[in-house]
């Protein structure tokens, strides 16, 4: 039955970039690089109204890990997509998510004209292409950057850039930019990645706080429950900041 109902030409209108690195990309479930396959019921598929662009660039039902073609050097649990897509659904109606989120990854790296970059801007472009409307970059990126004096030091303009080239290159000078405070990291520089994030103050871009999620043993990841948590508050942020009002309906 999936495979049939995978085959139907799918165009969601309301499109959201999930982007950054491994939390955004979903750790949660996966212990010895094995994921338990338990999927929260706010995590469940809708396939009616959620759905992915593959790493192919093509739509297909939604469901977890989402990331599991984008990083796929790296095994994928639950991340915060899919309960942000279930929590927001009845607003906006069908929603394409299109996860381009990759482990371990710098800043520097998502710098415009590199791979991650280039990679991002594409996905995004086909989901346009397909017939959709951006509504938001969330972003959940900076773990790897409290390794270094000079990451924090550099951190704040090249996330400002990012932003802009992103805008620009979509030619969507006020795109909405949903961006996650890390909640782990190097210890030493954690607090100053954190406050460069938060110090960002662009039309259009608000911070979610995930500092006191739970955190896995590892210390870096946040649990599936976590993930779950930190999908709502996303949502949260979208629908208070930047959805339609919701609609009058006459009821009888």
């Amino acid at each position: 039955m999936d495979s049939t109902v995978e085959n139907v030409a799918y165009s969601p209108k309301n499109v959201f970039i999930l982007s950054g690195q491994s939390n955004m990309a979903g750790r949660g479930g996966v212990e010895k690089h094995h994921w338990d396959g338990v999927v929260p019921n706010e995590c469940h598929p809708d396939a009616s109204r959620i759905f992915r662009l593959s790493a192919h660039l093509h739509y297909e039902v939604a469901r977890e890990p989402l990331h599991h073609d984008i990083d796929a050097k790296k095994t994928c649990g639950v991340g915060p997509g899919m309960s942000f897509a279930n929590a927001i659904k009845d607003r906006v109606e069908a929603i394409g998510l299109v996860p381009c989120a990759v482990g371990g990854t710098a800043i520097k790296e998502w710098a415009h004209g590199q791979h991650l970059y280039v990679n991002m801007i594409n996905r995004a472009r086909a989901a346009m292409s397909h017939g959709g409307e951006i509504k938001a970059l969330l972003w959940y990126q900076g773990e790897s950057d409290t390794l270094s004096q000079h990451c924090v030091d550099t951190y704040k303009a090249n996330m400002e850039k990012l932003i802009h080239d992103v805008r620009a290159d979509l030619h969507l000078p006020s795109l909405p930019i949903i961006q996650v405070a890390i909640a782990s990291g190097d210890e030493k520089y954690i607090e100053k990645i954190r406050e460069a994030q938060k110090a960002i103050d662009l039309p259009n871009v608000v911070c979610v706080d995930a500092m006191g999620l739970q955190l896995k043993e590892d210390n870096l990841h946040l649990t599936t429950e976590a993930q779950v948590k930190l999908g709502q508050m996303l949502a949260d942020a979208y629908l208070t900041h930047f959805a339609p009002q919701e609609p009058c309906v006459a009821t009888s």
